[in-house]
């Protein structure tokens, strides 16, 4: 049996409650389960998970390019494409590196949709979100707890190595 630090644990229970909140989101948007989508605005009804934030919640700078993109079915692919593709990475523990950065980068962009934050000149949970997603690149969180250490060894992974 494989013994792991505390600190091991601490980054596998990060990684793995990261991944339910992402896979959270999608299955909410998706079937409208009523906690940020009622299910008169889910996906499965042919609504778009997009255009309420993106329409209605955007501020700053970037707000006018937001709008434009609300409600596109491309970014409606993408956006719901990442949440699952992210989420199911982060719990299973394998593809950490492309779902930390596509994560950050999908954070950084919902952190630009409404500047400035709320709370704080320029900081919100999707910065610190942010922060917590790439870290797990780099300390291999999806060996602990995860599917991860299997994952990289295979050849695949170690032929395409964006694929760890």
């Amino acid at each position: 049996m494989t013994k792991f630090t505390k600190q091991q644990v601490i980054l596998a229970l990060l990684r793995i409650t990261l991944g339910l909140i992402f896979l959270w989101a999608f299955f909410d948007k998706v079937l409208g389960l009523g906690f940020a989508t009622t299910a008169d605005k889910s996906w499965l009804l042919g609504n778009s998970p997009t255009l309420g934030f993106l329409k209605l919640g955007t501020k700053g700078p970037l707000a006018v390019f937001y709008q434009s993109i609300a409600g596109n079915p491309v970014v409606d692919w993408l956006f719901m494409l990442g949440l699952l593709g992210i989420g199911l990475a982060l719990i299973l523990g394998m593809g950490i590196k492309i779902a930390s950065y596509s994560g950050t980068l999908l954070m950084i962009l919902m952190w630009s949709a409404a500047l400035p934050p709320k709370n704080h000149p320029f900081l919100d949970e999707h910065i610190v979100y942010a922060l917590a997603l790439i870290s797990m690149n780099y300390v291999k969180a999806g060996h602990y707890f995860g599917l991860g250490k299997w994952w990289s060894s295979t050849k695949l992974v170690k032929k395409h190595p964006i694929l760890e």
